[in-house]
């Protein structure tokens, strides 16, 4: 694909090969060719993200995403193109500076291109998303499962597409995981306290409406 057309059709193969054969694809993708490319497939990402948002949000389940909060419906799919834009860039800048680390390429477009290609995760992600409206556990661990596989594509992308050390690649891959599974941890313990004080709140109201 370049700049003046956008194949579709090879849309959704590079999408399929970034997702099972994460290595193979990075290897032999194109880092050039301009930032209108990534940039539509970063809004076309959002846009089937905000779908499973819109959805989940009509069938009253969470879509489980931190990005997008507690947007539901027709915000939650505004929200997800709006994100998946700006997450583009904050996130090819983000991808630069830990290719740097790991003396990799440093150039911004590929690693913008990269990017916008890693980004197919998070249709995956709000697809899974219902999970949470069934259980905020399940869809904990659900979550923890699609951002394990999510740096999986990102250690690859370094690695292959990036020419990082492949070394340090795997030290700073363990490290952000560590610092997910911290940052859920904590999530968790908060949202058990919220739901302990909202409990108390409300049994506390009804017994001042028993005492009237």
């Amino acid at each position: 694909m370049n700049d003046k057309t956008f194949d579709f059709n090879l849309f959704i193969k590079e999408s399929k090969e970034t997702l099972l054969n994460p290595k193979s694809y990075f290897s032999e993708m194109k880092l050039s060719g301009g930032m209108v490319e990534p940039l539509i497939k970063a809004v076309i990402y959002g846009a089937i993200a905000g779908i499973f948002y819109f959805l989940w949000g009509i069938f009253r389940l969470s879509a489980g995403s931190t990005l997008i909060g507690g947007a539901t419906g027709i915000m939650g799919f505004i929200w997800a193109v709006v994100t998946a834009i700006i997450g583009l860039f904050i996130g090819a800048v983000i991808l630069l500076i830990i290719s740097a680390i790991c003396k990799g390429n440093t150039d911004f477009e590929p690693c913008l291109r990269v990017t916008a290609s890693l980004m197919v995760i998070m249709p995956i992600s709000a697809f899974f998303g219902f999970f949470t409206g069934i259980s905020f556990t399940l869809g904990t661990i659900v979550n923890l499962i699609i951002m394990f596989y999510c740096l999986w594509l990102m250690y690859n992308a370094l690695i292959s597409a990036l020419k990082a050390n492949a070394g340090t690649v795997k030290i700073v891959t363990i490290v952000l995981a560590a610092l997910f599974v911290l940052s859920i941890l904590i999530g968790m313990n908060t949202s058990r306290k919220v739901n302990r004080l909202l409990r108390e709140n409300k049994g506390l109201m009804e017994m001042n409406m028993d005492l009237q």
